[in-house]
């Protein structure tokens, strides 16, 4: 199955990565978002992003036009997936909402198209459940930055098809990214192992262990991260954290994946991290 049309939905960090990385690839891309504003953001960064990429060489002018040139924006998400070969969910981690987004996919895309989502921590049986298309239903979690981290975790839902799975993994390597296959399980591999790291090093802070920049700086030399978790958190999002710790405790109903009482505060206080100019860092 060839995969030359590519929608994503939603135009946030995530969605506004995936369509960048997908144009530069050759693929012709709508990107969706119910804001213009947002949409209008979303290719002020893409921009932004390839800019950097010719300054380092990594790309010329050329490529950079081409890129912009394949990318088409919508507000309408019904005429943006009409004709597409697959289409990437990209909103927030929130299962009501996907669960609306994928009623909508399932009546106005075409019904051969692949509708997946880049969902970290929502079953992508559920969310097959969601459609009358479940066999091509399928899991696609990018890792932030997009345009930079190889990686792509492929999840198979219970219902789907070898053809889908093959389809998609080979949509990865097209991209240019790395796809590792795992089973459909709450977190899946990377925040299952990822977030109780963060949600603990949100517990130090809390308990007076050591200051934010301590905390970092211990991971980061002491353990050889390239970045400490508190920092790593402030990147993804503070609101993105708490949503897929709440799925993991609710799923998995074990205590080790409770949010920090930490977590939430910070939440309710608007501090999200870098998106908000503050989280458990400063940024201007």
């Amino acid at each position: 199955m060839s995969i030359d049309r590519i929608a994503v939905v939603g135009a946030g960090t995530m969605g506004n990565g995936i369509a960048h990385v997908a144009a530069q690839s050759g693929k012709d891309v709508r990107l969706l978002d119910v804001s213009a504003a947002v949409l209008e953001s979303a290719v002020a960064t893409i921009t932004k992003n390839l800019d950097r990429q010719v300054k380092k060489e990594i790309i010329d002018e050329a490529a950079k036009e081409a890129t912009l040139g394949r990318i088409h924006v919508d507000t309408d998400l019904a005429r943006g997936v009409a004709e597409t070969d697959l289409v990437v969910e990209a909103v927030p981690e929130r299962a009501e909402l996907k669960d609306e987004v994928f009623h909508m996919l399932d009546e106005a895309a075409p019904a051969g198209a692949i509708l997946a989502s880049n969902t970290s921590s929502i079953s992508i049986t559920q969310i097959g459940a969601y459609t009358r298309r479940p066999d091509r239903v399928i899991g696609m979690h990018f890792m932030n930055p997009v345009p930079v981290m190889k990686l792509v975790e492929v999840i198979r839902g219970l219902a789907t098809s070898d053809e889908t799975t093959a389809a998609t993994l080979a949509l990865v390597d097209e991209l240019g990214k790395t796809p590792v296959e795992v089973n459909d399980f709450p977190g899946f591999v990377s925040n299952r192992v990822l977030m109780p790291m963060i949600n603990e090093a949100v517990t130090a802070l809390m308990e007076g262990v050591a200051e934010p920049v301590a905390i970092d700086t211990v991971m980061k030399l002491g353990m050889n991260h390239p970045m400490g978790p508190l920092a790593l958190a402030d990147l993804i999002g503070l609101d993105t954290c708490l949503n897929i710790l709440e799925v993991l405790h609710r799923e998995l109903g074990d205590d080790r994946y409770r949010p920090s009482p930490l977590l939430r505060k910070y939440v309710a206080a608007g501090w999200l991290g870098r998106k908000s100019g503050r989280g458990f860092h400063r940024y201007e």
